[in-house]
């Protein structure tokens, strides 16, 4: 069988065996192999299943075997993607940053040590949500067990919650996909697999904690007679590449949260800031007379420092800047940072889907569909370099919905990008003097490798966050505002639920006690009657007529101009094959027009 039409992508003109041009193949089923490639008019329509097996040959041929003006084509595109990339990256970092500086005082003040497993739980959450960042979160709870503010056992549960919040971003990279309904599908499910995973895992090891102490006793048998060294904090390559730029832009003190968690100082503490320095300098604003206070001790800087390495302050540095004021910079930051992903998440798409045209699926299932162990270490090695897991994860995310990469092929990469962010803790701790905080980034990497050895060697386990995953792409089809529907109920509004509910029992009040009692019955009956409404009342039918009604909804909205310009033509040329007066309708004369003689 020839598989010429596998390896080339496809030309303007086909032609058969005797020379004639024939038409141009846009579906598999104009190919003698069957085979579907990108572009095509039923692309969306190839399940996993139905894509076919390549050889290492055809990959070697459309990787490698192209014409001089196409390797022009593929080194311009190759640049155009590198630029997006860079920018993309840039745009992530921008958002982490403006939602530290936005709600670094907020997520700083919900660290507590007088917290149960749920509470804890829902703090790791929404100071992961908040802050944009795992490593963050991870970071501060390893820094306040190291310096005896927070004890062990209710920091593993914080890193259970930061293992889930960490998901959030990749799913924001998701909606950016909105525009095309086969897309969005898949990039939500591609970004959701991560979520399922993590709320399994969770689910089963949070009671096995609470009741047994496995993370915590494993841990601290493995720390019993640990030894440090004197070092410092490796930063990766790609953190090098962005930080010259971003930190030209806004520049976070990660120090104001940090010390806001352990309750030693407040965050109007901080301001007004103030160089002292600046005075006996000419007035110049730069890092050694606003940020050294070495130099100058009465200096005073707040959640936006300046750059020690560069020595310069960032745009949205101002001397004498109140909080408000830094939070309104935190915020403008942090919709640059969205519009700049949007832009280039548009952009890479774009790019990519032409560089992948006439491609066929085969070759591409066959050059990505590696070992899932082996994907893991790919995953896990890109993290480190990388220093986050949503930066890993929402890298990829575009590329399942293009359909570059499958669902069962995200997944280990997810996972590996889970050990990956363990990485930057462990090391931070290894060249520490806390025992125990070794113990905590030990306890985060054990919690993920647990969750792997339950979750994916056995297909039958492996499918289940799969096919959750997949549940929730389908469910864009009903309606395309069911992302933001689900990072509002999963990461904002369940979380301040629990905490609060948490919350009532912690205070020793008999009457708030009584309260949370009750709560927890009604939710639990509210549980109940969903699961009974969902699976017997036909709760599922009535849920997709509803959201498939929003969306109906949403589609009239968008095209209502462009009918209703149609809809004017098909009047106009009504009139005048009737001969009907522009200013009659059924007879009846419209309201202003003169009367007729």
């Amino acid at each position: 069988m020839s598989t010429e039409d596998e390896v080339k992508p496809i030309q303007s003109e086909e032609t058969d065996l005797e020379g004639d041009v024939v038409k141009e193949a846009k579906s598999r089923k104009d190919r003698p192999t069957g085979s579907t490639h990108f572009g095509d008019t039923d692309f969306n329509d190839e399940s996993p299943d139905e894509i076919g097996d390549a050889t290492w040959s055809e990959v070697a041929k459309t990787c490698c075997i192209h014409s001089p003006a196409e390797w022009g084509l593929i080194v311009v595109g190759l640049a155009g993607v590198l630029f997006f990339l860079y920018f993309f990256l840039l745009g992530l970092d921008l958002l982490g940053n403006g939602a530290k500086v936005l709600t670094g005082c907020t997520a700083g003040a919900l660290f507590g040590d007088d917290t149960n497993p749920i509470a804890g739980l829902m703090i790791g959450i929404l100071a992961t949500v908040l802050l944009q960042s795992s490593s963050t979160t991870t970071s501060i709870v390893v820094s306040l067990v190291g310096a005896g503010v927070l004890y062990v056992r209710p920091a593993i549960y914080m890193i259970m919650g930061a293992n889930i919040g960490t998901s959030v971003t990749n799913t924001i990279v998701a909606m950016g996909q909105m525009g095309d309904g086969d897309q969005l599908e898949r990039a939500f499910g591609g970004a959701t697999v991560h979520d399922m995973f993590n709320f399994l895992t969770v689910g089963v090891l949070l009671p096995v904690e609470a009741a047994t102490g496995y993370l915590y006793y494993l841990t601290k048998a493995m720390v019993k007679n640990a030894t440090f060294r004197d070092g410092k904090k490796w930063t990766g390559p790609v953190k090098k590449i962005i930080s010259p730029l971003s930190s030209h832009i806004i520049k976070v003190n990660k120090n104001v949260v940090n010390e806001v968690a352990s309750g030693a100082v407040t965050c109007p503490d901080y301001y007004p800031t103030f160089c002292a320095g600046a005075a006996s300098n000419g007035g110049a604003i730069n890092y050694k007379t606003c940020a050294d206070t070495k130099s100058y001790p009465d200096s005073r800087v707040g959640l936006i420092t300046c750059d020690k390495t560069s020595g310069s302050c960032p745009a949205f540095f101002k001397d004498g800047a109140s909080a408000a004021d830094d939070k309104a910079s935190g915020g403008v930051t942090l919709v640059l940072g969205l519009i700049l992903l949007v832009i280039c998440l548009v952009g890479l798409v774009s790019i990519l889907q032409k560089m992948l045209m006439g491609v066929s699926t085969r070759v591409i299932y066959k050059a990505t569909n590696i070992n899932g162990y082996i994907a893991m270490l790919i995953g896990a090695g890109l993290t480190v370099l990388v220093q986050s897991s949503s930066i890993t994860t929402s890298v990829l995310t575009p590329l399942v919905g293009m359909g570059v990469i499958q669902l069962e092929q995200m997944y280990p990469l997810t996972l590996g990008a889970n050990i990956g962010t363990t990485v930057t803790a462990l090391m931070a701790a290894l060249v520490s003097d806390s025992i125990e905080s070794l113990q905590v980034s030990l306890a985060h990497l054990f919690f993920n490798i647990t969750g792997i050895i339950i979750w994916y060697p056995v297909p039958l386990m492996r499918r289940v966050p799969l096919n959750m995953a997949r549940t929730l792409g389908k469910g864009t089809r009903w309606w395309r505002g069911l992302p933001a529907l689900y990072i509002g109920v999963c990461f904002f509004a369940l979380p301040l639920l629990l905490l609060g509910i948490s919350y009532l029992f912690t205070t020793g009040s008999a009457g708030f006690t009584a309260l949370g009692s009750i709560i927890v019955i009604g939710c639990g009956l509210g549980l109940i009657y969903f699961i009974y409404w969902w699976n017997w009342m036909d709760g599922k039918t009535a849920t997709k007529v509803c959201f498939r009604k929003r969306e109906s909804r949403r589609k009239v909205q968008e095209t209502l101009p462009e009918d209703m310009e149609w809809l004017k033509t098909k009047v106009n040329g009504l009139i005048d094959h009737t001969c009907m007066p522009d200013n009659e309708v059924e007879g009846k004369k419209l309201e202003g027009t003169d009367d007729e003689a």
